[in-house]
Formats: C-alpha cells, sequence, structure tokens
C-alpha cells in the first residue's frame, strides 16, 4: 500500500547555508513524481519515485537505480523502451539525491539505501522485480541482491562502479571534510568535462546538455551545498564498501551490459601516476566480473563509455530487451 507524507520533505540545510534547489523542483520529470514515506534512522523523509505501467503490461516489472551524478529522469529512454515492451518500471531517487529528502544527518550505507528500495519495493506489492542500476546503481543494485536474493526476479548491471576494490589498489581515502571541500569547487564546466571525458569518450551532443543542467542545478548557488554534502557523503560510503568480493555469491540470472571505453574509478585523482593507470580498465573488468558472478552473461559495448544507454539507446536498448526476455522467459 502506497503511503504518502503532506509536501515534499527539504531536508535540513547545513547551517549558514540559504536554499537555492538542492530539491531540483525546477527540472520536470517525464512522468509525475509519486512520494513514499518511509522512515530511517529516527527520521521521517520521502522518496520520490517514478512508477510507469504500459498500455499492455507482460507482467514483469523493472527497477530503475541511478548512478551518483545521475537522476531517476536519465532513465527516460530507458523507461520508454521498457514501456513499449510492456513492462511496469518504478525508478526512485535514492534519499540524498534529487527529488528525495537530503537530511543533515544520515549514516549511508549501501544496505540502509537497498533496504530503503525494498520498503518502496513492497508498498507498491511488487514480487521479484528485475533490479537493474547504473554507475552507482549498480553497487546499490548489487547489494540488494545479495540482501534479498529471493526477492529478487534478475540482476541487471549497466557500467556499475566498484567492479574492484580500490583501497586495496592502494587508493589513498580521505575523509568527508576533504570530500565535501571537493565537492563544493564543482561547476558547470567541470562537470561538462567529466562527463564528455568519461561517459561519452570524447564525443558531445547537445542532448548529453540537459543532463549537466539537471546535475549542476542542485549545485548552484549557496543551497548547493546540501548537495555537496550529500555527495560527499555517498562518495564516502562508495569507496569504503566494495561488493566486488560477494560477486561469486550472487545467486540470481544476471545481466551485464558493459561500455568498455568507460574509466570511472572513485579517487583515482589520488592515486600514484602508477597506480592511477591501472584504475577503471572497464574493458579488463567486465571479464572478470563475468567471471567473478555464477551464471552471469556479458554483453559488451567496445566503443561506447560509461552511459551506453544515453550515448546509443537504440544499440543499447536492442541488447537490453533481448537480455530480459532470456531472463524472465
Amino acid at each position: 500500500m502506497k503511503r504518502f507524507l503532506t509536501g515534499a520533505l527539504m531536508g535540513v540545510c547545513l547551517a549558514g547555508t540559504a536554499a537555492a534547489d538542492p530539491m531540483l523542483s525546477d527540472f520536470d520529470y517525464p512522468w509525475p513524481v509519486e512520494r513514499h514515506a518511509l522512515v530511517s534512522q529516527g527520521q521521517a523523509m520521502e522518496m520520490a519515485y517514478l512508477d510507469v505501467m504500459p498500455e499492455e503490461t507482460n507482467g514483469e516489472t523493472v527497477v530503475l537505480l541511478h548512478g551518483k551524478n545521475f537522476c531517476a529522469a536519465t532513465w527516460e529512454t530507458v523507461i520508454r523502451a521498457l514501456l513499449d515492451e510492456g513492462y511496469r518500471v518504478i525508478a526512485p531517487d535514492q534519499i540524498g539525491f534529487c527529488k528525495s529528502s537530503k537530511p543533515q544527518g544520515y549514516q549511508y550505507g549501501l544496505h540502509t539505501l537497498a533496504a530503503n528500495t525494498h520498503g518502496l519495493i513492497e508498498a507498491l506489492d511488487i514480487e521479484a522485480p528485475v533490479i537493474m542500476g547504473h554507475s552507482m546503481g549498480g553497487m546499490l543494485a548489487a547489494r540488494y541482491t545479495l540482501q534479498y536474493p529471493q526477492e529478487t526476479g534478475g540482476l541487471v548491471l549497466l557500467n556499475p562502479i566498484g567492479l574492484e576494490d580500490w583501497r586495496a589498489k592502494a587508493v589513498p581515502n580521505v575523509t568527508v571534510d576533504q570530500l565535501y571541500q571537493s565537492q563544493l569547487k564543482t561547476t558547470r564546466d567541470g562537470i561538462k568535462a567529466y562527463q564528455q571525458s568519461t561517459y561519452y569518450v570524447g564525443d558531445w551532443k547537445d542532448r548529453y546538455d540537459r543532463w549537466v543542467d539537471m546535475l549542476w542545478s542542485m549545485y548552484e548557488g549557496e543551497g548547493g551545498k546540501i548537495t555537496a554534502w550529500h555527495h560527499a557523503l555517498t562518495a564516502d560510503m562508495v569507496f569504503n564498501q566494495p561488493v566486488v568480493h560477494e560477486f561469486p555469491t550472487i545467486e540470481v540470472p544476471t545481466l551485464l551490459l558493459i561500455g568498455e571505453q568507460d574509466n570511472t574509478a572513485l579517487g583515482k585523482g589520488r592515486a600514484s601516476e602508477s597506480v592511477r593507470e591501472t584504475l577503471g580498465n572497464y574493458e579488463a573488468l567486465a571479464r572478470e566480473t563475468e567471471a567473478a558472478i555464477p551464471g552471469a552473461i556479458l554483453v559488451s559495448f567496445p566503443d561506447l563509455g560509461h552511459s551506453p544507454h544515453i550515448e546509443a539507446p537504440d544499440r543499447f536498448m536492442h541488447e537490453l530487451i533481448a537480455g530480459l526476455e532470456a531472463m524472465t522467459d
């Protein structure tokens, strides 16, 4: 049963900050945004999400988990294609991201975000959905599957981060305060340059600007400090909570969709030059992950980067639909 709170929870801004738009209220999603009320760590919050039904259902549901620099809206092309194939689609914004609550004090954990997501799925009375995650959402999807194996119909990992343990590869750790100071230096030009080099293999199309503007709008102005704070907290979570060592215990059908030109690695800029050169090699990491997860099926895109679903949506969706059909038969 769906539960709702009256009005969106804005979260608590850091002391001394003025509200800008950390809640992404000026960015329209392609479908109506619904809100799931929850209590986590003693605090009442709201989890924004999309719940989109096809005209003719095939009886299957796919839950889409966004990455760290992404939101539920970033799945738009994927959602439309899944609807055409009869899938119901749930796409939440995780707590701390986009249109969901941003509490000042929150102990982030992949297991906690998985529990929040599981609560949403239970509230919607959905049984055994396919869990699909991109980037940070891929780490979260893997953790969800490990946490709720009997309630997961399948796992799809789209260029997930965390296919390697950066700490074990001698990438220096830093404090949340240091991560926060780094996040405060975020600029629109910096966001675009990073996305161009990592997400789109140096290429750029005008349609990518929408996603730059979406992310930058949460950082812009004094109110953006709350966004910087939560991105620092979640960066610490991702760096220090590897899932890769548990891949051999994943029990559900798994599809890997990997753009091999991706080079994402948290903390890469802190590593020595010799270590940096070994990080984020997705061509190799994809094959290592395929071997680690029992029965996993790998589909590689040799010419694509971190976001194949945005960079080459037609090619990507062809492979995703074929993989889902095999998984849910």
